[in-house]
């Protein structure tokens, strides 16, 4: 290894042991990290020139010695700035300090006309279909970004993006239909137009990101986000796995079983966008829900077509748990459509389907937060990728 990626790999695990474990003196640091004092030391420099690290104070005395000055990552003297492009009735931004929290927030209308939905069915004032338009949609994302970097109160870290759709390692949308994107440079567009990083990945892989790095997931997890279509984020080792096309997660038309069902806008039948799209779970529940007000539908009404949901994600997704032996199945959309009966759907047929090994550590859940996942993983993807933190 040369010294100069020597020294980025060490710059690296002293901002994750700080970020991990908060403020330490330079010498708990060292013994952190097995480096001598004097690297540390060098290291701290650094990262304190940058802005990448403060000095937070002296550390309580103890019997021997004077107290030490504590180091931490600068994690409110920085910001970042996360856009979710992922719901299509608004393109949402927000500024996010290191750890995370929102600190204002952002959003443009998405304004389509009424056509069919991915699950064939008429689009509604809830979920408008037909395109947003390509360039009117990659004016919104720079208006967007302009109006948070207005919001922002201390320097900028980066950008981070969540989009629907295929994207390159290259930070190139190969495809994205809801936003009529076909290989549209995004990254590149951004930070031409900010002079900033960006980072730029699915909306499913920052969600996935999000869980991850700033919530409750572990380090093999599989994400499945719910919302105009189906696609899941995969975090594998504590790594995300993009795939040989950068296309890892993109569920929503694989085809489950061989009884049939709705044609998809894809051309195919029974895709898995027809059974668990939140506009088809929407639909099922308001069918079983006499009184509009209600949340969600009593367990003694909850249709068969919200529990055949939750069966056939639970079939596409019992592959991918066992053979990359994952141990948590999160499940994140609108909190109105993933009811108790689609949880209890997917978990119950993931353990008939799977092995008696994996049935011990396997854990189905929800996420808490669903409304700020994917601009809290963008700005998770920022860590990573400026920091090195994860």
């Amino acid at each position: 290894m040369q010294p100069s990626h020597a020294r980025r790999q060490n710059l690296s695990l002293a901002l994750q042991a700080l970020y991990s474990s908060g403020p330490m003196s330079r010498a708990d640091l060292a013994r952190s990290l097995g480096l001598t004092k004097v690297t540390v030391s060098e290291l701290v420099t650094a990262l304190l020139d940058r802005g990448h690290a403060i000095e937070v104070g002296r550390s309580t005395p103890g019997r021997m010695g004077k107290p030490s000055i504590l180091v931490d990552v600068n994690r409110t003297g920085l910001q970042m700035i996360g856009l979710d492009l992922s719901d299509h009735r608004a393109l949402h931004g927000a500024v996010l300090d290191l750890d995370g929290t929102v600190v204002a927030r952002a959003q443009r209308p998405v304004l389509t006309d009424d056509s069919v939905i991915g699950d064939g069915s008429t689009a509604g004032p809830d979920y408008p279909a037909g395109p947003l338009g390509g360039e009117r949609a990659v004016d919104l994302v720079l208006e967007l970004v302009a109006e948070c970097l207005a919001l922002a109160t201390a320097p900028i870290l980066g950008i981070g993006i969540g989009t629907p759709g295929i994207v390159g390692s290259d930070g190139v949308v190969k495809t994205a239909p809801n936003l009529d994107w076909r290989d549209v440079p995004l990254r590149d567009i951004v930070a031409s137009a900010t002079n900033l990083p960006v980072s730029l990945c699915n909306d499913a892989d920052a969600a996935a990101h999000a869980d991850h790095t700033l919530g409750d997931g572990g380090d093999d997890l599989v994400l499945v986000k719910i919302g105009r279509g189906v696609g899941c984020g995969l975090i594998v080792g504590g790594r995300r796995v993009r795939g040989a096309h950068s296309a890892a997660g993109e569920i929503g038309h694989v085809v489950v079983g061989t009884d049939g069902g709705r044609r998809c806008r894809c051309g195919k039948v029974g895709c898995l966008e027809t059974w668990v799209s939140a506009p088809r779970l929407e639909q099922a529940i308001a069918a079983s829900t006499p009184d509009p007000a209600d949340a969600a539908p009593h367990a003694d009404d909850v249709p068969d077509a919200v529990t055949a949901a939750g069966e056939r994600l639970a079939i596409a997704l019992a592959p991918v748990v066992a053979a990359l032996d994952l141990a948590d199945v999160v499940l994140c959309g609108p909190a109105h459509v993933i009811v108790p009966a689609l949880v209890e759907s997917v978990e119950r047929t993931l353990r008939a389907r799977l092995f008696t090994v994996e049935n011990a550590t396997l854990r189905v859940r929800v996420v808490e937060d669903p409304n700020d996942i994917v601009v809290r993983g963008a700005a998770a993807l920022v860590l990573l990728d400026q920091l090195g933190v994860s």
